[in-house]
Formats: structure tokens, C-alpha cells, sequence
């Protein structure tokens, strides 16, 4: 069923009187680019692999080479992938100064490809890497030449343990600062837009819930149905690589 034209403009409004805008995208904005999610029936990455025994700290140690089969594949497909209109779109209006915080969920680097700044990735990022023994952080040059040059599992120059991609794996919390600068911006912000994310995944799906309870309105961009689209103040259930550049382009007019 088409979105009404109404709702679209119920949302440029909405972002346009908004003072601090909260954008949360989830792996929604990123399979337009050909990066495969992990939830989605008969096609997430958790239908053909145990995330327990693999993606997680206690699968890596037991079994680091197992970990980085299954891992460079995902990984290859995130270098070649490359930012669709709803990323370009959200780097857009926040050149424009219509978004002013920028959280995601998802791994990939594509929001900064398509020239989004400061984003806070609180799942971490698959593009560096993090020494399990010392701690020791590598950059994305030093990072993925470690995973696409051998066959080995990269190990830390520094102490010899496993390094692993700096993302948040099962049996790991999310980085305390950066879901204390996300929260932060939630109960301060006027507008939430929930962007590609079916808000499953805690603690970051209460985000939208924390800033509504603070008096801030949410809007959800997103084919399906999410968990909180009943708390939502307007949806527009539409691919977000069309909605999102629809959006943009009515509050360019309206400017």
C-alpha cells in the first residue's frame, strides 16, 4: 500500500521544527548495499550459524579459526559494499543541520562513506580490530590487511593474543561511553527517527522509548513493522531508500 502524501508531509515537519534530531538506524539502511542482517527469517546470518557458538567471545577463544571462516565472507561483502540513497540521504540533512546526533547499530563504515560525521556506533565497527589479551586497538589500515592478506587468525603485534573485529559480540556489553552519549542525546533531543531498525535488540532498541518518555516525539522510517510502532508518533512503512530521499528532497523546498 502507498504511503500517504500526507504522512510525508506530517514527517519534513516534523524534522523541520525539530530543535535536536536523534537518528537510529539499524541493518535495514544497510541491505540496500548488499550487507546481509542477521535477524530477517530465511535470509538473516543467524538461520545458518549458531551466534552462541560462534559470534561470541567464549566461540572465539574456543575456536578462533572457525570464527574468522564464517567472519570473512560478511566481511568481504561490507569492503564492497558502498552507501545507497538513505545513507547519502541522512549525510544530507545533517549537512543541512537537520540531524544532530547519529547512532546505528550496524558494523559497516557505510554512513561515513556517504559523508555522515561523529556517528556513534555502539555495536562497534567491523573495520578495526581489538586485541582480546591487552586491549590493543587497530585501525582499519592495520586491521583488514590482517584479514584479507592470510588465512591465519590476526593476532596483536604488541602480545600475540587473537584480535578480533572491534565490534560488541554475545557474551560482551556495549561500549559504556558511547550508550551513555547515545542516552544522553535521547533524553535531550525533540525528534527520534527510527531508520531501517526493527528494535529488537536491547539496550539500544529503549533509546526511542527513553527519549519519548523525556517529551520528544519519534518517527519510524521502515518497511515492516517494528516493536515499538505503536509508540511511534507517525510511520511511514516504505523502503528507506526511497523514503528517505523523498524526505530530503521536501525539506530542501521547504527551506
Amino acid at each position: 500500500m502507498a504511503v500517504a502524501p500526507k504522512a510525508y508531509q506530517q514527517a519534513r515537519d516534523l524534522i523541520l521544527e525539530s530543535a535536536h534530531t536523534l537518528l537510529l538506524t539499524g541493518a535495514g539502511v544497510s541491505t540496500r548495499s548488499g550487507i546481509p542482517d542477521f535477524r530477517s527469517p530465511g535470509t538473516g546470518i543467524w538461520q545458518f550459524a549458531d551466534p552462541l557458538e560462534i559470534a561470541s567471545v567464549w566461540g572465539v577463544r574456543e575456536d578462533p579459526q572457525r570464527f574468522y571462516r564464517w567472519l570473512r565472507p560478511l566481511a568481504e561483502k561490507m569492503r564492497n559494499a558502498l552507501p545507497n540513497p538513505a545513507h547519502t540521504g541522512f549525510a544530507r540533512l545533517q549537512q543541512m543541520g537537520l540531524l544532530h546526533t547519529v547512532v546505528t547499530q550496524n558494523i559497516d563504515d557505510l554512513h561515513e562513506q556517504a559523508g555522515t560525521h561523529s556517528v556513534l556506533h555502539v555495536h562497534g565497527s567491523a573495520q578495526d580490530g581489538l586485541c582480546m589479551g591487552c586491549g590493543l586497538h587497530l585501525e582499519a589500515q592495520h586491521f583488514w590487511p590482517l584479514l584479507y592478506l592470510t588465512e591465519t587468525v590476526p593476532v596483536c603485534p604488541h602480545c600475540g593474543d587473537i584480535v578480533k573485529p572491534d565490534v560488541v559480540l554475545f557474551g560482551e556489553e556495549l561500549p559504556a561511553h558511547l550508550l551513555a552519549q547515545a542516552q544522553q542525546a535521547a533524553l535531550t533531543c525533540d525528534l527520534v527517527i527510527v531508520a531501517g531498525a526493527s528494535l529488537e535488540v536491547m539496550p539500544t532498541a529503549d533509546l526511542p522509548l527513553l527519549a519519548k518518555r523525556a517529551g520528544a516525539r519519534i518517527l519510524t522510517l521502515n518497511l515492516t513493522a517494528t516493536l515499538l510502532d505503536d509508540q511511534s508518533d507517525l510511520l511511514i512503512h516504505e523502503d528507506v531508500t526511497r523514503s528517505v530521499p523523498r524526505l530530503v528532497e521536501m525539506c530542501l523546498q521547504r527551506r
